[in-house]
């Protein structure tokens, strides 16, 4: 059996114009989880069959993705547009308000949405991924512009895709094993699966164009103040994005829970995910009732 099989099922739904590829598993009240970079749904094997439990679980691959459709055109990632992918997803499937479950980029995602329609988002769960408002401030000074250099190189064009592509995808793998503090929790044989989904005809300038359209789109927007309550998830050890990037997130949340997890990198779900499971199983079934700012654990 192949790793890409489980207890899901797999499908496609046409949001926005732009054929979207998903796994789905269970009944009851709709939780959608959105990957990040370099992934795609796969990200979330280990949560699918536990949330399905008592939840209609979609994990989608995201536009530019996969088996996603993946337009080449910059413009076609910026923000507006990836939130009417998700609201489309949303219709599609016949509900009207769903569990918002994002990391990384699909936090960011996650975050937008959250802003845009808020009346459609029961809870918000944000993996490894700032607010844009702090992410907009850069705090932690030099280290974080540091790790954030790579941000720059991938603004530009062809170069980055020559990059990860040379030699079999191998900057695929090296950036999984980097960013990873847990690195047994993503196998060699999974690398293999990320470097062929990046191999998927257009999907490495697909997967740029979050830097490249996404970005910009980001920083441009002005964010208020969040009604959506909301829980972040981060690894302590994170080597891209530092501890400092969840600070003062308060000020732009009404409702905040945030969890700290020990020996735990970038990607928080796979190298954690019997403690990510928890974390979310709680807050989507009791969604306990956080003060202002209130970091738990």
């Amino acid at each position: 059996m192949s790793l890409l099989d489980g207890p899901w099922i797999h499908k496609f739904i046409v949001s926005n114009g732009i054929r979207l590829h998903y796994v789905t598993q269970g009944e009851g009240d709709l939780v959608l989880l959105l990957h990040g970079f370099p992934e795609f749904w796969y990200s979330w094997r280990q949560q699918i069959p536990k949330l399905a439990d008592h939840h209609k679980v979609v994990a989608l691959d995201l536009r530019g993705y996969n088996l996603s459709d993946k337009p080449q055109d910059p413009t076609s990632y910026v923000l507006d547009e990836l939130i009417l992918d998700i609201v489309g997803v949303i219709d599609g499937l016949g509900y009207r308000r769903c569990h918002l479950v994002g990391h990384d980029w699909g936090g960011m995602v996650a975050w937008g949405v959250a802003y845009a329609v808020p009346d459609r988002i029961q809870t918000l769960s944000v993996l490894a991924c700032p607010h844009p408002s702090v992410l907009k401030q850069v705090p932690g000074g030099w280290d974080q512009w540091l790790r954030s250099s790579y941000l720059l190189l991938f603004q530009l064009p062809w170069l980055p895709e020559l990059l990860l592509e040379w030699g079999n995808y191998g900057a695929i793998a090296h950036l999984l094993r980097w960013a990873a503090v847990n690195q047994s929790a993503i196998r060699p044989a999974d690398i293999a699966l990320y470097q062929d989904a990046a191999a998927q005809r257009g999907a490495l300038s697909g997967m740029l164009n979050y830097y490249r359209g996404t970005l910009p789109s980001i920083l441009a927007h002005e964010w208020g103040t969040l009604s959506v309550p909301t829980q972040m998830l981060w690894g302590r050890q994170d080597p891209v994005l530092g501890v400092e990037l969840t600070y003062n997130t308060e000020a732009y949340v009404k409702v905040l829970n945030i969890h700290y997890l020990d020996h735990c990198g970038h990607f928080v779900q796979q190298e954690q995910p019997d403690l990510v499971n928890q974390y979310l199983l709680e807050w989507l079934d009791t969604r306990p009732a956080a003060k202002p700012g209130g970091a738990v654990g």
